[in-house]
């Protein structure tokens, strides 16, 4: 563990929150237009993968966030 904090994870963490607001803004805006009309078991799916997408590169910020690195 680390001793001492870094600015990393407070300035992370203060990054991380728009960035998902604009993607949820993002989604909320176009993708009810694109699949309004499908039945709701159809749209399920495509929610559930936007909803998913999202944590895919979260793994290397918060490694980023950790130790600075992004590898």
């Amino acid at each position: 563990m680390r001793e001492t904090p870094t600015w990393r994870i407070p300035i992370g963490v203060l990054a991380l929150v728009p960035a998902l607001t604009v993607y949820a803004l993002l989604i909320a805006r176009y993708v009810p237009s694109a699949i309004g009309s499908w039945p709701g078991l159809a749209q399920a799916p495509v929610y559930t993968v936007l909803g998913i997408v999202w944590i895919m590169p979260l793994k290397r910020y918060l490694m980023w966030m950790e130790t600075g690195r992004w590898r």
